[in-house]
């Protein structure tokens, strides 16, 4: 390009800004008509332009090239993603709720601090409930003995059936009540529901307390965590139990491998999508209730597949995606050819190559948008 406009500026020197002899010259050989006399004028004209394009080359003046970053094309595996959004969350979270309604007599934890499965939290006052216990107790044990020696009395065939009958009556009915207060008392009794770390308590020793939205307090076990979230329902048939998931915690920074372990079999008919839940490990329990994680759930897979950076890929004024190779490479320099592809699918700013390019290719991946077909490339 640089040659054509000195060539032509060294044109516009001869025919236009010699000087007036020869312009003169010209101008009386071409009123002469002489076709013969004129060839010779171009010849000569022509003679001294080679003269200088001679020059030129000796002198270096390189045709126009550009300066590239390349890469060579290989097989690879291609791993295509579903990203979306999932809350952390734990089934063992729960507010601990009084069964009985009271004055709270003892409380023996406090937040922060662990605890195991049917551990005593806390009592409250019984209400008088433990004497009443004692009386039904000692009319069981009355009742009991009464037809222990009336059972025996009827094994001997001594006395009337009905009072056998009566006797063994009044000592199941006695243990009976004996059992639905021990019931009623056991609900006085707060217990840990599972093992877990008491997060947070609401109340305070001698305060009255009833079942209420807040509850006593929160416990709370991180050794089973899950993410929960919704998948587009056209994922259906890609996503099976056991699919292996990228959980990543924006707060933490960290990524965690969990799995698919529960697939809903509902659609939502408002957003057109299904839930599914993720077991989550949590060795070193980061993992809270209610964080934010980015999943990418693998819905694709190629084995050996030829990727390129998506930045690469160009698209032509009839809509066609074309990238540039190189040709006739020898190691640091080559001529740029524009190769069109098949693409297919695109993740993590690679996109799969299904036409057009072969392992061992070399591709253009910096300076796409500076360089041209057949353009010298150096890299």
């Amino acid at each position: 390009m640089k040659k054509i406009i000195f060539l032509s500026i060294l044109a516009s020197v001869l025919f236009a800004c010699g000087n007036k002899e020869n312009n003169q010259s010209i101008d009386k050989l071409i009123e002469t008509k002489n076709v013969k006399v004129l060839q010779e004028k171009k010849t000569a004209l022509q003679l001294e332009i080679a003269t200088i394009e001679e020059a030129l080359a000796s002198l270096n003046v390189k045709k126009e090239e550009a300066l590239v970053a390349v890469m060579t094309v290989k097989d690879t595996i291609f791993n295509h993603y579903l990203d979306i959004q999932g809350n952390v969350n734990t089934k063992e979270n729960i507010l601990v709720q009084p069964e009985f309604s009271g004055t709270l007599i003892s409380l023996t934890v406090k937040a922060g601090q662990k605890v195991s499965k049917d551990q005593i939290l806390g009592r409250i006052d019984d209400a008088g409930m433990s004497q009443q216990l004692a009386q039904i107790e000692n009319q069981y044990a009355l009742a009991k003995t009464t037809f222990e020696r009336q059972k025996n009395l009827w094994d001997q065939k001594i006395g009337s059936e009905i009072q056998f009958l009566q006797a063994q009556t009044q000592m199941i009915s006695a243990q009976k009540n004996v059992a639905q207060m021990k019931a009623q008392l056991s609900k006085t009794v707060i217990r840990a529901p599972f093992s877990g770390t008491i997060d947070e308590v609401f109340v305070e020793k001698g305060q009255v307390v009833a079942p209420n939205p807040q509850g006593l307090m929160r416990i709370v076990n991180l050794g089973n965590m899950f993410v929960s979230t919704s998948v587009p329902e056209n994922y259906i048939g890609k996503l099976k139990v056991g699919t292996e998931v990228d959980v990543y915690l924006t707060s933490l920074g960290k990524t965690y491998k969990g799995k698919v372990r529960q697939i809903g079999s509902f659609i939502n008919p408002n957003n057109r999508s299904f839930g599914i839940e993720l077991s989550v490990p949590n060795p070193e329990n980061l993992l809270r209730p209610n964080q934010v994680a980015k999943l990418k759930i693998i819905d694709y897979v190629n084995k050996n597949a030829i990727v390129v950076p998506t930045g690469v890929i160009q698209e032509d004024a009839k809509g066609n995606k074309f990238v540039f190779t190189v040709e006739g490479s020898n190691g640091k320099s080559g001529n740029a050819k524009k190769v069109s592809v098949t693409l297919g699918q695109s993740s993590d700013n690679v996109t799969e190559i299904l036409s057009g390019l072969n392992a061992t290719d070399i591709i253009v991946t910096e300076g796409v948008n500076t360089i041209s077909n057949g353009m010298k490339l150096n890299f």
